[in-house]
C-alpha cells in the first residue's frame, strides 16, 4: 500500500531527467535511489523535505533537492513536501517557530501589534531574527525526525502486516 500510494502521484523520472532546464545536473539525477519507492528512500525524503519546509529561505525546493541528493532520498517526495509551508501556511508556522526559538533562548516573545506594518517589522527585526532562526532550525529538525520515524515505522508495520496476512492465508490453504 505505501508504494502504490506514492506511485500514484509520482512524476515520470525520464521526463524530469530529460527536461531541458535540468540537464545541467547531468548524472546527479540518474541515481536510481532518487526515484525508487522503498522504505529507506521515502523515509529519508520525508525527513529532508519536512526539514527544508521549516527553513525560512527563498527557493526551499533547491535545499530539499540538494538534501535529497546528498542522503539518496526520493527526490520528488522531498521537493514536494516543501509546499507544506506555502503563502497561506507560512505566517502561522513561522510564528510558532519564533515562539519556540524565544522559549528555548529564554527570551520573552514579542507580541504582534494590531496593525502589522513594515515599519514595525524593520524596527523589531533586530530582536526577532535570532529566536526565529533558532526556532525554525529546531522545528525543522524535530518535525523532520518525526516524519522520518513515522514513515519508517508505518512502512515497517504495513509490510509486517502484509507478511502476517499472507502467512495466515498460506496456513489456511495448507490446512484445507
Amino acid at each position: 500500500m505505501p508504494r502504490r500510494l506514492f506511485q500514484r502521484y509520482m512524476p515520470n523520472p525520464e521526463l524530469i531527467r530529460n527536461h531541458r532546464s535540468l540537464r545541467f545536473l547531468g548524472p546527479l539525477l540518474h541515481s536510481p535511489n532518487l526515484w525508487h519507492l522503498n522504505r529507506r528512500s521515502v523515509s529519508r525524503a520525508m525527513g529532508m523535505g519536512l526539514f527544508a519546509a521549516f527553513i525560512p529561505m527563498p527557493l526551499q525546493m533547491l535545499l530539499a533537492a540538494a538534501l535529497a541528493v546528498w542522503v539518496r532520498a526520493n527526490l520528488p517526495i522531498s521537493v514536494g513536501l516543501v509546499w507544506l509551508t506555502n503563502p497561506i501556511t507560512m505566517p502561522p508556522v513561522f510564528y510558532c517557530t519564533y515562539k519556540m526559538g524565544a522559549w528555548v533562548m529564554g527570551v520573552p516573545p514579542r507580541s504582534l501589534p494590531e496593525n502589522l506594518d513594515w515599519a514595525w517589522i524593520s524596527a523589531e527585526l533586530a530582536l526577532l531574527w535570532q529566536p526565529f532562526l533558532l526556532g525554525s532550525l529546531l522545528c525543522g529538525l524535530l518535525v523532520g525526525l518525526l516524519g522520518y520515524l513515522a514513515t519508517d515505522g508505518y512502512w515497517r508495520w504495513w509490510i509486517g502486516r502484509s507478511w502476517r496476512r499472507r502467512q495466515a492465508l498460506r496456513n489456511l490453504r495448507q490446512g484445507l
